[in-house]
């Protein structure tokens, strides 16, 4: 396993140091349609870029589409039912115009997922460890014999105890904490370029997701790994990602700098976020600001702003104008009445 301790400098896919980005995504619109109902466009223009041993993430609540487009990038939606369209380039090739056999070739080669419920994305009668070696065989032409210990230093690597013995165990076998690291495992296995994780601490206590979290972190500066983080927690934000995109009803809202985002959240949405997370250094007994309402509360993106109905400061114009994602002192914004620096 010398290859994966490889320093970004000399890394064999030389990822780092580079100004072109490894993935960009442009205007994704993903549409899914059911018979006799109307099409409901759940990702609605989505463009962002990844770079070379950054990390990106895509923040928000449950039903903002933060899924949806990794599902998407990754070529995973069903086969019926649905619409994707934009560009999803990557390394200089469009994702969306590749064959299934030839993403079959990409995933798990050059792009890797770890998905939010290890539990279900584990096969649950195949041993961890043939789950591990079935990547090496598939992607790298390894024997299983030959897979086999690098299967185990995998399972080292990933903080996994006694990984002799867990080579043999089955998914049930092991803990939720040890589950997600398997996947991580799994997903690593080719050392993949881009690495897209959907939600990896969301069923963890809270000491497991910070050993998660401290895991990629230290994956993404050994080895110069992109990621893509899928998060609604903005603690795993704003200890892990570079850039972050806010994300409302399928379209970016805001996009900035991770320190620059949490010292001057400028859309109420953004503000609503960060105002409902308990902190420590606030006055005993000062209750949390919760954003009223729910994801189902939506005005329609063609002629107004979304987030109007759950909005703290709405203005005439938000319930009959669609706000452009357009520069804001220097940051990308979708407000008609940004929140001000005194609030």
């Amino acid at each position: 396993m010398t290859s994966t301790s490889t320093s970004p400098s000399t890394h064999p896919h030389g990822r780092t140091g580079s100004s072109e980005p490894l993935l960009s995504v442009r205007d994704l619109r993903v549409t899914f349609q059911r018979q006799g109902q109307e099409p409901f466009e759940a990702v609605q223009g989505v463009s962002f870029d990844v770079h070379p041993g950054q990390t990106v993430g895509l923040v928000g609540e449950s039903g903002c589409g933060k899924s949806v487009t990794s599902l998407a990038i990754m070529g995973l939606l069903p086969a019926r039912g649905n619409r994707v369209s934009g560009t999803v380039s990557y390394d200089g090739t469009d994702l969306l115009t590749l064959s299934d056999q030839q993403m079959r070739d990409k995933r798990g080669k050059d792009i890797a997922m770890v998905f939010q419920d290890p539990l279900s994305s584990l096969n649950p009668v195949i041993p961890i460890g043939l789950q591990v070696t079935e990547v090496l065989e598939r992607h790298r032409g390894m024997s299983r014999k030959a897979a086999t210990p690098v299967a185990r230093d995998l399972l080292d690597r990933v903080g996994i105890p006694d990984p002799d013995r867990r080579l043999t165990d089955y998914p049930h076998q092991l803990s939720g904490g040890m589950r997600q690291r398997a996947l991580i495992a799994i997903a690593l296995a080719c050392q993949p370029r881009l690495l897209i994780a959907d939600e990896p601490t969301t069923a963890l206590d809270v000491t497991i997701q910070a050993q998660i979290l401290a895991l990629l972190k230290e994956l993404v500066q050994d080895t110069g790994t992109a990621l893509v983080m899928i998060t609604h927690d903005l603690g795993v934000v704003a200890g892990l990602c570079d850039e972050v995109n806010v994300l409302y009803g399928g379209r970016i809202v805001e996009r900035g700098e991770r320190h620059e985002l949490f010292a001057q959240p400028r859309h109420p949405y953004t503000h609503g976020l960060l105002a409902s997370i308990p902190r420590l250094d606030a006055p005993r007994g000062q209750r949390l600001t919760p954003i009223p309402g729910s994801v189902a509360d939506n005005l329609p993106w063609t002629h107004a702003c979304a987030f109007a109905p759950r909005c703290s400061q709405p203005i005439e114009v938000c319930t009959r104008v669609m706000p452009e994602l357009v520069p804001h002192e220097g940051r990308p914004l979708r407000c008609h009445n940004p929140v001000e620096e005194s609030r």
